[in-house]
């Protein structure tokens, strides 16, 4: 014990000695919640939307109030479609919505039509677009005038009340902040840990070390326990900026929440330390930590979009990353609440995964010098 005490010492000073490792420690999870929270959206707002309007009536305009009253939309109205077509080769709308000139007449028909153009370089803000515009027009009232015999939303007389369950707000924000914790801790606990521990390795701080009466159970507990506790202040910063500052709910429980959180953050700890002693390379685990934890947990664990819509090999791939079954119960925990089933099961592969990484990384750490 006096032993991992003084190792646990050395390696906190050690860790506050290095402005580097307190900057992907501390600062670089700051500008991941600034940046992630308020700079990446999926939803669309003020888009801007020319509205030809052909036919100048007050039914026209009454058709249209949905788009100018809406803040998806930046609408410019004109008055010719020629002007709408260049706004939309020069990219400076991203849809053009035309009323016809017998759109009246039609209307009073039972008959209205109203042409959509899309700019479908980017297509999935095309299709995002596409719908707002069309819920924008299908307003029941807006259904009624336009000479719709069924309203869109509704069956016949009965019409149809929408809720939008686990997400409230139905905003892009709840489904990606707590999405930021795994990619926090995978920073803290793979990418720290891999890169401060390849460094001791090019250093020869580890051999220095292998000469003592010091075990690699304890060298490797004492270098746990720093960036464990750094992963954990990860962690809180994290919460706190979901409820503090961009007010995303915690449905589930807390306790079970930081549990998992620390299963995850043995895995990324455990990826670490095998990275650092396979590598023994400071720019080397670097490059393989990114490419191996930090990378995936961006773009394969369901950070960004859901992995069913990906092709079977990606997905295959992303259902082998530790990364995703705790993007899985975070979200879960956070907008659904306590699932059972889901916390069951994922926090048994989490367990698995630290169990088996831990191991190989003490397999790997021998008290023998090269």
């Amino acid at each position: 014990m006096n032993r991992l005490i003084a190792l646990v010492r050395k390696e906190f000073r050690q860790l506050l000695r290095d402005a580097s490792n307190l900057a992907i420690g501390i600062a670089l999870p700051i500008a991941l919640i600034l940046i992630f929270g308020y700079g990446l959206s999926l939803d669309v707002r003020h888009a801007p939307v020319a509205i030809v309007m052909e036919d100048p009536s007050p039914t026209a305009h009454d058709a249209i109030a949905g788009l100018l009253l809406s803040d998806a939309f930046d609408p410019i109205v004109l008055a010719s479609m020629h002007d709408a077509e260049t706004l939309m080769r020069g990219r400076k709308v991203d849809a053009v919505v035309r009323i016809p000139v017998d759109f009246s007449r039609r209307k009073a028909a039972g008959d209205a039509r109203i042409q959509l153009l899309l700019h479908g370089a980017d297509a999935n803000r095309a299709g995002i677009i596409s719908r707002y515009v069309n819920g924008a027009l299908s307003q029941p009232r807006q259904a009624d005038r336009l000479g719709a015999k069924v309203p869109p939303n509704g069956i016949g007389m009965a019409v149809i009340e929408q809720r939008m369950w686990f997400n409230a707000a139905n905003t892009s924000t709840w489904y990606l902040v707590p999405g930021l914790i795994v990619l926090v801790m995978t920073l803290v606990g793979a990418f720290l840990t891999a890169l401060v521990m390849a460094r001791e390795w090019e250093r020869g701080t580890l051999e220095a070390l292998f000469v003592t009466p010091v075990r690699p159970e304890e060298i490797l507990l004492a270098k746990i326990i720093p960036y464990f506790i750094v992963g954990m202040l990860g962690l809180i910063l994290c919460l706190c900026a979901a409820r503090l500052l961009f007010d995303v709910p915690l449905q589930g429980s807390l306790a079970i929440l930081l549990l998992s959180s620390i299963l995850y953050l043995f895995v990324a700890v455990g990826m670490g330390l095998v990275i650092s002693s396979v590598t023994r390379n400071q720019f080397l685990a670097s490059q393989v930590a990114l490419l191996s934890s930090f990378m995936p947990s961006l773009m394969l664990s369901g950070f960004l979009f859901d992995l069913r819509s990906v092709p079977t090999v990606i997905r295959t791939v992303g259902n082998v990353l530790p990364a995703t079954y705790f993007m899985e119960l975070i979200k879960t925990l956070f907008l659904a609440g306590n699932v059972w089933p889901v916390i069951a099961r994922n926090c048994g592969v989490l367990a698995l995964y630290a169990v088996v990484l831990l191991c190989v990384a003490r397999f790997v750490t021998r008290k023998k010098l090269d």
